[in-house]
């Protein structure tokens, strides 16, 4: 349904098309099941978009020759 309404907004709503996939390979839940794992997801969820810039699966990315740095995971 997602994916229905986002091919509706970029035909009909001048949505600028993704170039990439539109889902995140590899995606998985985690479930949550102490406050241990409760704060490192807060954790996660507050720094990662620090990183963006960064990120190669960001579409505004350039490579600078180097290797980014591996994405974290939880």
């Amino acid at each position: 349904m997602t994916t229905y309404e986002y091919i509706r907004g970029v035909k009909h709503h001048q949505w600028r098309p993704f170039a990439g996939r539109l889902w995140q390979r590899n995606y998985y839940e985690h479930i949550i099941r102490d406050e241990r794992d409760l704060n490192a997801v807060r954790e996660y969820t507050t720094n990662n978009p620090a990183g963006w810039d960064k990120d190669n699966e960001n579409p505004e990315f350039v490579r600078t020759g180097s290797k980014p740095a591996p994405a974290t995971s939880l």
